[in-house]
């Protein structure tokens, strides 16, 4: 996903776009195909400047999310549709909450490979549920 912002954001506004190899560059990372370690990026819109940090969500490395979350003014929470919420996307809730993280949008991605429609809106309302347990606005994400 932040590879994507970044190259929408890069035509649209200027500035660098970041590939997923970049992002995701330890060695480590790129074998697994996961995000290990945060990674800091800066991107642009009309109205603002981000400075973007990309967390892992594998549960091995929640606590390097810790760290990249304690100074964030909002962030996005990507749950596969295919998958829906794993144990780590409730923990993630939480520790956003715990460490101040005010806003939380939602991505589902893999939705593509959801053919049947009630079952992604089973998944979207489980986001939406827990998000409302640990009181962000799950109603109106």
């Amino acid at each position: 996903l932040t590879a994507a912002i970044t190259t929408v954001l890069s035509t649209k506004f200027g500035g660098e776009a970041k590939g997923y190899d970049q992002i995701d560059a330890a060695p480590e990372e790129k074998a697994r195909g996961i995000t290990i370690n945060t990674a800091h990026v800066e991107y642009e819109t009309e109205a603002r400047h981000y400075a973007h940090v990309d967390c892992p969500g594998h549960a091995d490395y929640v606590k390097n999310m810790i760290t990249g979350a304690a100074q964030m003014d909002g962030a996005i929470l990507v749950v596969s549709a295919a998958d829906g919420p794993m144990p780590q996307t409730r923990e993630h809730i939480l520790l956003s909450r715990q460490v101040g993280v005010p806003y939380i949008i939602v991505f589902l991605n893999k939705a593509d490979m959801v053919d049947d429609a009630e079952l992604l809106e089973l998944v979207e309302m489980e986001v939406r549920e827990l998000l409302s347990k640990y009181d962000f606005p799950g109603d109106d994400t």
